[in-house]
């Protein structure tokens, strides 16, 4: 499956209410949907004069038909429209929701950029090719290396790749910002707020602000595309803990995930604060969270035995996992074939949810208590597990298979969350590492997609 578009191309169709539509034939002047390609997605315009629905769609030869697979805004509040009787046209057209230009709109895949920058990312891992360069998908690869820090301590939570390619550290227990530059410059600078344990995981939002989570501050930090750093008030806080990771809606809207906290808490954005009430809630319940093809936003279960998950229209739903225990993940990562993958920190085995929402697990080569706190996906399609305590990294292919390697650097709670960085190193984000440590997945190579991908924690 790829992403494809082709100029002039419109249909009619007759179907009524919200399911596939059946396609007739190409409109005076203009190309057959057949030229997307049979299984292919395209974008799509579907209007009757009145009623109009934009969104992404998979093309299919048999039966000339095109699915919605995901609108991106309609006449009826942005929801499928429920059409009636009588020919509509339909188009190949790009929603304006893909095509911001310079800084990230959306995410639809733990990677910080817009969506039809994710598609092209995602047709090019499944090809195993990315900017002219070919990747061995089941190769071990990578380089690893450790540098300087300006300022160590158990300091901080993730990070958060910034507009500018800047890598900013979430500040956990830390009285100073620190960032690395594009260029591999390690500096600091002032917060506006400290406190301890003050905040874990971070967002980048469709304005260029970076937004960290707060987790026992009591008000909001974030950080303009122009490097000021100011506060926000928020509607509810607890020195307990109530959010570890953050994720950004296709509508712009930031969800706070709920770590211990009894509602979940989001910024819209035009920068309101709301709550909206959860279905489960528990101690250390949930870290992290990953934003899957169809808009919904899944929490990644840490004591939580149930999964949680919020929909694009904003209804929270539970749903059964196949494995559970004590601080089982943290942090979770979605695959080029569209499955979320839950990060093991204390699990002895992997659990993802493919694409069309089933649950399964699978084996790992090395499992411990606290092994991994997030992850980062490679341009090459393999998922790294980001080391917490483990002595070992580890990172399960496209194809899933799953593999070890060696550490230049480990320590017990040394990183927490990664990210990648467009010419193609990932960083691990120090927790209580002294150093830090980064792969070079493709050393000398620009990404060529004009893209810059981040781990969960620039998500959850």
């Amino acid at each position: 499956m790829a992403l494809v578009l082709k100029n002039r191309v419109k249909s009619s169709t007759t179907t009524t209410g919200t399911g596939t539509l059946t396609l007739g034939a190409a409109a005076a002047g203009y190309q057959d949907f057949s030229v997307i390609g049979d299984a292919n997605q395209t974008y799509y315009l579907i209007t009757d004069g009145i009623n109009w629905e934009t969104g992404l769609g998979t093309y299919t030869s048999s039966g000339t038909t095109l699915s919605r697979d995901q609108v991106y805004a309609s006449s009826n509040s942005n929801a499928l429209v429920n059409w009636g009787a009588g020919t509509k046209d339909v188009l190949c057209a790009q929603p304006s929701a893909v095509t911001q230009p310079g800084i990230p709109f959306c995410d639809d895949s733990s990677i910080d950029t817009d969506l039809s920058g994710w598609s092209a990312l995602q047709a090019a891992l499944n090809q195993g090719v990315v900017g002219g360069q070919t990747f061995n998908n089941n190769g071990v690869g990578g380089i690893v290396s450790t540098y300087s820090l300006a300022y160590t301590g158990a300091a901080w939570g993730g990070g958060v790749l910034g507009p500018n390619g800047d890598i900013y550290f979430v500040p956990y227990i830390t009285n100073r910002g620190q960032k690395i530059s594009a260029a591999g410059v390690v500096s600091t600078y002032s917060l506006v707020y400290t406190a301890s344990s003050a905040y874990f995981g971070g967002v980048l939002a469709a304005n260029g602000d970076i937004h960290f989570v707060p987790l026992a501050a009591n008000r909001g930090q974030k950080v303009n595309s122009s490097g000021v750093v100011s506060t926000y008030s928020l509607v509810y806080t607890s020195a307990s803990g109530v959010y570890r990771g953050g994720v950004l809606a296709p509508n712009g809207d930031i969800h706070f995930v709920p770590y211990a906290a009894n509602r979940g808490q989001k910024i819209s954005a035009s920068g309101v604060v709301s709550t909206y009430s959860l279905i489960y809630t528990t101690a250390d319940a949930y870290v992290g969270g990953v934003l899957a093809p169809n808009g919904d936003i899944h929490f990644v279960p840490n004591f939580a035995v149930v999964g949680q998950k919020i929909s694009a229209s904003g209804i929270v739903s539970t749903y059964s996992l196949v494995y559970t225990t004590s601080g089982a993940y943290r942090g979770g990562v979605i695959s080029s074939n569209g499955e979320i993958h839950f990060i093991p920190s204390s699990a002895n085995r992997g659990q993802k949810i493919s694409a069309n929402g089933v649950v399964s697990t699978y084996s790992l080569i090395y499992s411990a208590v606290g092994a991994y706190y997030g992850g980062v996906l490679a341009p090459n399609g393999d998922i790294h597990f980001v080391p917490n305590s483990a002595n070992r990294g580890q990172k399960i292919s496209s194809s899933g298979v799953v593999n070890t390697y060696s550490l230049i650097y480990t320590a017990s709670s040394a990183y927490s969350g990664g990210i990648l960085n467009s010419n193609g190193e990932i960083y691990f984000i120090p927790e209580d590492g002294f150093r830090g440590q980064k792969i070079s997945t493709n050393p000398g190579q620009p990404l060529g997609l004009g893209v810059c991908l981040s781990s969960f924690l620039n998500k959850f």
